[in-house]
């Protein structure tokens, strides 16, 4: 299967560019300004805030299966008019398309999510990420589109970076208590996003961990697995910081979870010592 793999030099798009491959398939890989290294991959430049560049892109792959896993945060270019136009691409070949949202749709007045709830942001981002999916549902009925929420690695995330930057002075903050998420490994992430463009599903998917933790348990934890003194790690509240967003959103993943081979684990797991010990 050709699998054109949009954002492929970011965090999520390297994982899946890495994982495509390694399946077997055939596997074009889009970047901005770093090109990514893996053999055996046709890697192409494209900025989504360029509309004249992405047609090019899709006539030179033809893929059967897009996945759009860019994102340039409060770009409303990029995130929503990029994403909307990597869609119409998309619909226009007859390529299946997987689209990468976010948890930050929604505004955590609700606090619990399922697939079923009406996006309400309350950020920059979260408003172009809302837009890309209202857009990309009507234009392409038969695409996933993917909400997910904090990504986290085997130490390269960004908010493993910030926790180590915390814990050694290198970075000013706090880690926030009321700020609660349901954090996801990037491995599991980009597996469920492969079983997905693979498979018949269609329409909102749900794919974040089990475990609600807020920013600074969730520093804790990976503070515990990667040796790091607890105690210099600052907390903090978000709501008495004055920091524009959502404090508590959980996204309910249960549905697509249980109609998936690939099992989403929780931070609490992934982020075990033992966990740490056997990948090792």
């Amino acid at each position: 299967m050709t699998l054109l793999i949009i954002g492929a030099s970011g965090f999520l798009g390297g994982e899946l560019v890495r994982q495509a491959t390694a399946s077997g398939h055939t596997v074009a890989a889009t970047f901005v300004r770093n090109r990514g290294h893996l053999s055996g991959v046709k890697w192409l430049p494209l900025d989504l805030r360029n509309p004249e560049e992405i047609a090019p892109v899709h006539n030179a792959v033809n893929p059967r299966v897009v996945i759009n896993a860019a994102s340039r945060k409060a770009d409303w270019a990029a995130t929503a008019e990029g994403a909307i136009r990597v869609a119409m691409a998309a619909a226009g070949r007859g390529a299946r398309l997987v689209h990468v949202s976010s948890d930050a749709v929604f505004s955590g007045a609700q606090v619990y999510y399922s697939e079923a709830a009406t996006p309400d942001p309350i950020t920059p981002y979260g408003a172009a990420k809302a837009a890309a999916e209202t857009a990309i549902r009507l234009l392409a009925p038969a695409a996933v589109i993917a909400r997910t929420s904090l990504i986290i690695g085997n130490g390269n995330s960004e908010h493993e970076t910030l926790v180590h930057e915390l814990s050694d002075g290198r970075r000013d903050g706090a880690l926030f208590t009321d700020d609660v998420r349901c954090p996801v490994h990037v491995s599991d992430l980009a597996a469920a996003i492969l079983e997905l463009a693979s498979s018949d599903h269609a329409g909102i998917r749900h794919i974040a961990g089990p475990d609600a933790v807020s920013r600074h348990e969730l520093g804790l934890l990976i503070a515990h697995r990667d040796g790091l003194d607890p105690a210099t790690l600052p907390a903090g509240r978000r709501a008495d910081a004055g920091v524009p967003g959502p404090l508590d959103v959980r996204l309910d993943s249960s549905r697509t979870q249980h109609s998936l081979r690939t099992r989403v684990r929780g931070a609490r797991e992934f982020l075990s010592r033992e966990t740490a010990d056997a990948a090792k």
